[in-house]
């Protein structure tokens, strides 16, 4: 079985290795994570594609920092425009304009099975906006609408795993790094354990 994740950055990525598993590293933001995630794909058309990296944590969300959780959706939330009473997702406008957005993408591959908590994330560029909508949404991050979107359309087998290394709030510098990747790699540790032990039982 061929395993491949990829981390938004080498930082994130510092304490993750594995005799089984190949490491990439996509860049942070969406743009670059599209890219990328794409050329990953073509290279090595692996069995299993994980993105892991942190994420911030809404504060009406169940999680804290320090939690590692798998994303089973994701919203580009910052895509839209502002109006005179706001701003709107793309997809809730009416532009007299062909063409097509999504809102929300979900992960077809995930499950509570692996022993992580399922979280609803959104993604964004300009991380902490005050402006998205956060209602039923855990986490952000800045990768992931972007990952999900090019696994779909490329019907590549994917998952997403965050660890929570701050809160979303506007001003607060308390991001616990260290906490976070040393929980990332158990988290990713035991979720290549598992998906190894499902290969060798099929056989």
């Amino acid at each position: 079985m061929k395993i491949v994740i990829v981390f938004p950055t080498r930082t994130e990525a510092k304490r993750f290795t594995h005799p089984q598993v190949i490491v990439e590293i996509c860049g942070v933001g969406l743009t670059a994570a599209a890219y990328n995630t794409q050329k990953i794909i073509a290279r090595h058309q692996p069995d299993w594609l994980i993105m892991a990296g942190i994420a911030g944590v809404y504060s009406h969300s169940p999680y804290k920092l320090g939690d590692v959780v798998l994303i089973s959706s994701e919203s580009e939330a910052d895509l839209g425009f502002f109006t005179p009473s706001g701003f709107s997702h793309l997809a809730d406008l009416k532009l007299e304009m062909e063409f097509s957005v999504q809102k929300e993408w979900g992960c077809p591959y995930v499950s509570s099975n692996f022993g992580f908590p399922l979280a609803k994330s959104n993604s964004m560029n300009a991380a902490m906006a005050p402006f998205v909508e956060i209602i039923g949404v855990d986490v952000e991050n800045m990768e992931g609408a972007a990952f999900f979107q090019v696994c779909l359309n490329e019907k590549q087998p994917f998952l997403q795993m965050r660890s929570i290394s701050n809160m979303v709030k506007i001003g607060d510098d308390n991001w616990d790094f260290t906490g976070a990747i040393l929980a990332l790699t158990k988290g990713l540790n035991s979720l290549v354990a598992q998906l190894l032990t499902e290969k060798s039982e099929v056989r």
